[in-house]
């Protein structure tokens, strides 16, 4: 959960938006997860590489990370970044879509053992959206 704060942080630290972790999922504004292959929501996963996770925009409140991956918190070769996929994933949550800019967070795919954080293009969009 650390790494998935720290990513909510860096996108509160970059707008007016502020979170909070909710007491329980019935009162949670977005709901995340684990899942496996299709998992009801119209997006299946397809068990390890390509589709790692999915967030749907604001009116769906849902973030699902892709269980058969391999998860790690830092640049671990082999795994992906729980925080760099909960960045690009918040920003689709947040309205963004995928930028072609590169070192932005928000690029359509992120490799395994790496990490990124926000660039320039991702601060722009966000404001963008926002008016901050």
């Amino acid at each position: 959960m650390s790494a998935v704060a720290r990513a909510f942080a860096t996108w509160a630290g970059n707008t007016h938006l502020s979170f909070s972790q909710a007491q329980s999922v019935e009162t949670a504004d977005l709901k995340m997860g684990f899942f496996r292959g299709d998992h009801g929501d119209g997006r299946p996963f397809d068990g390890p590489g390509k589709i790692i996770a999915h967030a749907f925009p604001p009116s769906d409140e849902r973030f699902h990370y892709d269980a058969d991956e391999t998860w790690v918190v830092g640049a671990v070769p082999g795994g992906l970044d729980l925080e760099t996929v909960a960045l690009h994933e918040i920003g689709h949550f947040l309205g963004l879509g995928h930028s072609y800019v590169p070192g932005a967070v928000m690029q359509p795919q992120i490799p395994t053992g790496y990490t990124q954080g926000l660039n320039a293009d991702d601060i722009q969009g966000i404001k963008a959206l926002y008016n901050t």
